[in-house]
């Protein structure tokens, strides 16, 4: 045998093991999905098969409860010069809903500062039912002179919140952070005997 019938037999394998890998990567697709909807483990392909004449229903998120209706109260205080508050006092929700606030803020001094909001929540009991998805205050933030920001609270409240709440309130205190606003004073205790000595 010589060399170029060698090199040639060679070429003629590779083209068809080349070809044969190409077919089964092809055939694989047909294969996976008729797999998958037989063993039922790609429930998310089949709602996505589109049925002539039937148009697409979107799942009903089933953990709002829409029997139920609670008043969130949004309240904004603040300690230092600025300005804070939300864009809306009050809304109605249903447990399980996402909802989304704003929430606006100016620095009206003629400085930098940095500042962070710290929530509260009334009753206290709705705290462990009221999830924030996203808070503005679970960061720090610097604003420069003047500046505005607004900011969003997104939140979910959880159906398992005792039934006989119907108002939470959402309070948030923005306070400046490393300098400029004074510690809360705090009460000094004198020992026996020392009065009037």
């Amino acid at each position: 045998m010589n060399l170029q019938r060698l090199n040639r037999q060679m070429l003629g394998k590779l083209a068809v093991v080349t070809a044969v890998m190409f077919g089964f990567g092809y055939g694989l697709v047909p294969l996976y999905k008729s797999i998958c909807e037989f063993t039922g483990i790609n429930v998310l392909a089949l709602g996505e098969q589109a049925i002539p004449g039937v148009k697409a229903k979107l799942a009903a998120n089933t953990q709002v409860d829409l029997s139920r209706t609670i008043t969130v109260e949004f309240d904004a205080n603040s300690r230092g010069v600025w300005q804070f508050k939300p864009a809306q006092r009050s809304l109605q929700v249903h447990p399980g809903e996402l909802t989304t606030v704003m929430y606006e803020f100016q620095n009206t001094q003629n400085r930098r500062m940095a500042a962070q909001a710290i929530p509260s929540y009334a009753p206290q009991q709705a705290q462990a039912h009221f999830n924030k998805v996203e808070c503005f205050c679970f960061n720090q933030y610097t604003l420069e002179p003047g500046e505005k920001k607004t900011w969003p609270v997104a939140f979910v409240i959880d159906p398992k919140l005792s039934k006989d709440v119907t108002t939470i309130t959402l309070s948030y205190t923005f306070f400046e952070v490393g300098s400029g606003t004074p510690p809360a004073p705090v009460a000094s205790v004198k020992a026996p005997g020392l009065l009037g000595s």
